[in-house]
């Protein structure tokens, strides 16, 4: 833990958001003339997990305060909701708002940083707690556990990130698995996310492509939800941040409803049998002008905790002080590899604080957290305010 003096080291910066956050506030000059200066060297089809970016290149946050927000950062409360509902479809529809609220708007040419092994962030909004880890370097696997003991759900992630380099694009695969546990309905949803596209050429932009599958066996529902690709022609772009999916019965393959819109404006849900559509989700009521977290308890700070551990670097970066924000990147990066050397030297094998991890096959990691429940964090979000 550390004192009141090291939390002047604490940087909190804005969530990524529809309107407002940190997108408004990170809009470098010249960004795609140093993109493409940035990848000069690197051979098209490259994996790009360690590659090591220059501070010009970096977001004020670490990935796991990237994950973590897509849990705590949120305007109208789609989790809370999915318990809430009294038939098994009615929570299943609920769950998929939620998984779509989600997916957050990225910004081109600024990426967080590659978390250190055993960084940790741990937030709470309201009676959900969250805490992440990450638990592997090689490959680099971040795992998440959330609870909420009022609304009786639980979150636990596994998942990392690869991204190869293809000449016009960067394009990030997103392994691993999501799982919402809802106690009270002993239900539990399984779920993936969607993939990143960073479009360098013709025209830059930065896209959530691929599909989503949520299942639940104890209500026999799946859904599959289809993110797009925009198509460029020319530089002309196409439909993006379209989705379409559907929800069907998974034994039967019936067909139960029918989801079609995008995940930045409104997304509609049509039951098959009635006919009846409606909004399902609501992108400005859930992830525009998001609350920044605030640290409210210095002393219970973590010295592996995220904002911690880049404090110096953000600040630096937010100064537009380069020079800065290189040195003190480097010091992180040299003290870890020293620290790993040193490991090798004694035979030792690090292992995570709240996670135990294994492979189940070649790829694919299970991460399981080490005590039922998270406890309140020294960094919480404020609620919104009621209308």
């Amino acid at each position: 833990m550390v004192g009141e003096s090291a939390s002047s080291r604490v940087v909190l910066t804005a969530p990524l958001a529809l309107e407002g956050g940190l997108a408004e506030e990170m809009q470098p000059p010249n960004m795609v003339q140093r993109v493409l200066s940035l990848f000069r060297n690197i051979r098209p089809g490259s994996d790009l997990s360690h590659f090591q970016l220059p501070p010009l290149f970096n977001m004020p946050k670490s990935q796991l305060q990237c994950y973590g927000e897509g849990v705590y950062c949120i305007g109208e409360d789609y989790l809370s909701r999915c318990p809430l509902g009294k038939t098994s479809r009615e929570r299943f529809t609920s769950v998929v708002a939620w998984s779509i609220s989600t997916t957050r708007p990225a910004i081109f040419g600024s990426a967080p940083f590659n978390p250190i092994l055993g960084e940790t962030h741990h937030v709470s909004r309201g009676n959900l707690n969250v805490l992440l880890e990450q638990v592997s370097h090689h490959p680099p696997i971040s795992a998440l556990h959330a609870t909420d003991s009022v609304e009786n759900i639980e979150l636990v992630w596994c998942q990392h990130l690869v991204p190869k380099f293809y000449g016009a694009s960067v394009d990030v695969v997103i392994h691993g698995h999501r799982q919402l546990l809802l106690k009270l309905h002993k239900e539990k949803y399984k779920m993936n996310a969607p993939n990143l596209v960073i479009r360098i050429f013709p025209k830059t932009s930065m896209e959530w492509c691929g599909t989503v599958g949520i299942k639940c066996e104890e209500s026999g529902l799946e859904a599959e939800v289809c993110y797009y690709r925009g198509r460029s022609l020319w530089g002309f772009r196409g439909n993006s941040r379209c989705i379409r999916g559907k929800i069907f019965q998974t034994d039967t393959e019936k067909l139960v409803y029918e989801i079609s819109g995008h995940w930045d404006k409104t997304v509609s849900l049509k039951d098959i049998d009635s006919g009846e559509v409606r909004v399902l989700y609501d992108a400005k009521k859930a992830i525009s002008k998001l609350e920044t977290p605030v640290l409210r308890n210095a002393e219970g700070l973590s010295t592996t905790e995220s904002v911690m551990v880049w404090g110096e670097v953000s600040q630096a970066i937010i100064n537009k002080d380069w020079e800065k924000a290189r040195e003190a990147k480097r010091k992180i990066e040299e003290r870890e590899r020293a620290l790993a050397r040193e490991r090798k030297e004694r035979g030792q094998v690090w292992m995570p604080k709240h996670f135990t991890i294994s492979q189940k096959k070649e790829g694919h990691w299970e991460c399981s957290p080490l005590d039922a429940s998270v406890p309140q964090a020294p960094i919480f979000v404020p609620l919104p305010s009621p209308d």
